[in-house]
């Protein structure tokens, strides 16, 4: 087995990165997982959804694509034969070097809409988790995906469920989100590409789901009129960040009670995916070359 550790690094660079990355309310750090219930139940689910990966992944070669601050492909790096993260932000790959090493992992920062620095038919499988939403060319986005996949590799996406999130009229609460899928909408978009394998739904008990469309129902009600379909995409931002600056509210992950995720009663395996599934949060795709 691989030992996946901290890298050498100063604690107060440590920090400093860290703190860089929490500033911008949408990178999920492990160290930060712990300061609430909708924070955990957040991580949970982005655990589970590179668990379900893991069959697809024993000892391929693996692009992360889209890895953030690398949790994420620091667990997939445990099973793979070899992994590349890369991100657009050079702050989170600057944290996933230092926070993570493996000899079988290694991050990159990438640049947005060119081209991935890859050759094609280079990787067996492709990771997206949480990150089409943020894309701004998802086209451009799916086709890289594609041409970097070996011939019959395996392209993984995983994005939140706007059916939940949205009225169907709205755009998307989370100011760094462009757009938000529905599973028709994803199934035949990703579809364009590759062949459809699986198109799934991800969901919990109601006990663990109720955390998040909790969250939900408040943002979706509180950042109106800003996220109707027909306002201006700089309204909708400049409104957002005019109510984040007010309290944090829309990133809905406020400090209450004391938290210790020793005590949560749920865990990433509480998260089930099927065609259809009791409360859905994240739609999963899997398509092949």
């Amino acid at each position: 087995m691989r030992i996946i550790m901290l890298t050498s690094i100063s604690l107060k660079e440590y920090i400093k990165m860290k703190d860089s990355l929490k500033m911008t309310g949408e990178r999920v750090l492990e160290d930060g997982y712990r300061e609430s219930p909708v924070g955990y139940c957040i991580y949970l689910m982005h655990l589970a959804g590179y668990k379900f990966a893991e069959p697809w992944c024993k000892d391929k070669e693996i692009l992360d694509f889209g890895c953030g601050s690398g949790y994420g492909a620091m667990k997939m790096a445990r099973v793979a034969g070899s992994l590349v993260g890369v991100d657009v932000s050079e702050e989170a790959v600057n944290f996933a070097r230092a926070r993570y090493g493996a000899e079988n992992l290694k991050f990159q920062e990438i640049s947005e809409n060119r081209p991935l620095p890859f050759p094609d038919n280079h990787f067996d499988v492709v990771l997206s988790s949480q990150v089409l939403e943020h894309v701004y060319r998802d086209e451009m986005y799916l086709s890289e995906a594609r041409r970097v996949l070996k011939e019959n590799g395996i392209f993984i996406i995983i994005t939140p469920d706007r059916s939940g999130r949205l009225f169907p009229w709205q755009k998307p609460w989370n100011r760094w989100h462009l757009r938000e899928y529905s599973a028709e909408r994803l199934k035949t978009l990703v579809g364009r590409f590759f062949r459809i394998e699986h198109a799934l739904k991800m969901g919990a008990p109601w006990e663990l789901a109720n955390i998040e469309y909790n969250r939900y129902r408040k943002l979706k009600w509180l950042t109106l009129p800003f996220t109707l379909s027909f306002m201006p995409e700089r309204w909708r931002i400049a409104g957002l960040n005019f109510l984040h600056g007010l309290n944090g509210v829309t990133a809905g992950r406020h400090k209450s009670e004391p938290f210790d995720p020793e005590n949560f009663p749920f865990n990433e395996e509480s998260f089930g995916i099927d065609v259809e599934v009791e409360n859905p949060l994240n739609l999963l795709v899997v398509g092949r070359k």
